[in-house]
């Protein structure tokens, strides 16, 4: 036994100390749906612990019936541990020694059962989650391809990506975090292929978390794992969908899956996997290409349209004779600097309206929104048209991005540029850029450079990114994650 057990409290060899200890420290007869089932079998009480709702009743049921028949067919009362041990009808059944660990795996959704005068008890896996069914995330849509996602379940979770990785070196390793949650955390990733050194890093951070609880689930593990602080720029990838989390897998990152969240952590990330989608490797090579430019060509639009209009606005030497026509042709008692900045904040007003509005009236919202302010926010002069018009480009720019929070971290950084530009100009814009670049550039996450390929600079990997590849070119795994095993394919 280990030293950490034998500072534990042992389990009671009388059962009446057991529950007077669930009593007293656990909340049994005040609790409603803490519950002990009391029974006798050979002369000897037996005590079975629950909770309501985290345990299968046909499960329990099952089990009871096959125990209380141990009265009709055996005798022997010297060896009832044993006789109860082998009729526990279940594919998981272990012992537990300490008060502790009994309450722990109770209070997980798991029976025990104690046997009068035996200092252990049997735990019995019974659980059963409430939840929903896998089912198409909202955020990660495809044309074609799988319907299912991850839920809130940690044991579907896990299945789900079993499905897609039949390999007996995929490993799921099991964690409990907060000192009063004790929250299930599973590291994922396949043995011959993850850098071990990332595993444990990754193993040691989630072990050193100690905090009594994790109620924001998968984002509270972020923030400890990469210690981002105020950075806005996401240093892990979510998705819910299991295809994706499997084919990352398979290049060589680590996932985390957290019980309770829908969405698992990707490990390590650059900048350019929060630009990726599940659509593009559902189309043909040159289709999937050609959906990424357009989205790379909607997230530059979401970060540098706003500012270089706004520059040729307050600059319009700078234009081009023929391109004079761009700026506002009206001229109006609102700076139009300020007009960004109340167009931008009008904006997030309605995502997050959009956020908190039940579905059937968001329709009616958006129009509202569309017809009614729009429009008569530029009739009454307190915007100009073609402030409405590039604000709208650049806000589905950033509704192009697949990842949420790189689309609103990039909304920041188009703001301060703006900003500079207004304050200085052609140099705010020209060193706005320049700081945002040198941003990026200095950010890693989990010791992995967040521009890498384009910084430092690998032309082959960059080509993948570029070129949605055929599945043939792309048997090479991204040394950026450090594979054990580079070569997806030996021919």
């Amino acid at each position: 036994m280990s030293s950490e057990n034998e500072n534990k409290t042992k389990i009671y060899k009388d059962a009446d100390q057991v529950e007077a200890y669930f009593k007293k420290n656990v909340g049994l007869g005040t609790s409603f749906d803490l519950g002990v089932r009391k029974f006798v079998i050979l002369k000897t009480d037996i005590q079975m612990y629950y909770v309501n709702g985290l345990c299968e009743t046909s499960f329990i049921t099952d089990i009871l019936s096959q125990l209380v028949t141990i009265n009709d067919k055996e005798t022997n009362k010297a060896k009832v541990f044993e006789i109860i041990e082998n009729r526990l009808v279940n594919q998981s059944v272990s012992r537990v020694e300490t008060l502790d660990e009994m309450v722990d795996q109770v209070l997980s959704g798991l029976i025990a059962v104690i046997v009068d005068g035996t200092p252990i008890a049997l735990v019995v896996d019974v659980r059963s989650y409430p939840g929903r069914s896998p089912e198409e995330p909202d955020t990660e849509k495809v044309v074609r391809g799988s319907r299912d996602g991850y839920v809130e379940n940690i044991i579907l979770n896990t299945a789900l990506t079993r499905r897609r990785i039949r390999d007996e070196n995929l490993r799921f390793e099991m964690l409990k975090v907060g000192e009063r949650s004790k929250t299930d955390i599973s590291i994922g990733y396949i043995k011959d292929i993850a850098d071990p050194d990332l595993i444990d890093v990754i193993r040691k951070e989630l072990e050193a978390i100690d905090m009594d609880g994790l109620p924001m689930a998968d984002k509270t593990i972020e923030e400890f794992i990469v210690k981002q602080g105020y950075n806005p720029y996401p240093l892990v990838r979510y998705t819910e969908r299991p295809d994706v989390a499997a084919a990352h897998l398979l290049e060589g990152h680590v996932i985390i899956i957290v019980d309770t969240s829908p969405s698992v952590i990707i490990t390590p990330t650059t900048i350019f996997h929060h630009m990726q989608h599940a659509e593009e490797y559902r189309q043909s090579p040159a289709v999937g290409t050609m959906v990424r430019w357009v989205r790379f060509l909607g997230i530059i639009a979401s970060l540098f349209l706003l500012p270089i209009w706004f520059l040729f606005v307050v600059e319009p030497s700078l234009l081009p004779e023929k391109l004079a026509f761009i700026g506002p042709s009206e001229h109006t008692n609102i700076p139009i600097i300020v007009q960004l900045f109340i167009a931008e904040i009008g904006i997030e007003f309605l995502r997050m309206a959009a956020i908190h509005t039940p579905t059937p009236l968001s329709t009616a919202m958006g129009l509202i929104a569309a017809v009614l302010i729009g429009q008569i926010a530029i009739d009454v002069g307190l915007f100009v048209p073609e402030v409405i018009l590039y604000v709208s480009v650049a806000t589905i720019g950033t509704f192009v991005t697949p990842s949420l929070e790189l689309g609103v971290a990039n909304k920041i950084a188009r703001l301060v540029i703006l900003l500079l530009v207004a304050i200085f100009h052609l140099p705010g814009l020209v060193g706005g850029m320049t700081l945002f670049l040198i941003m990026l550039a200095s950010i890693k996450s989990l010791n992995t450079p967040y521009l890498w390929p384009f910084i430092p600079f690998r032309p082959k990997a960059l080509s993948h990114i570029l070129i949605r590849r055929t599945l043939p070119g792309s048997r090479i795994r991204p040394s950026v994650v450090h594979p054990q095993n580079k070569y997806r394919q030996t021919k």
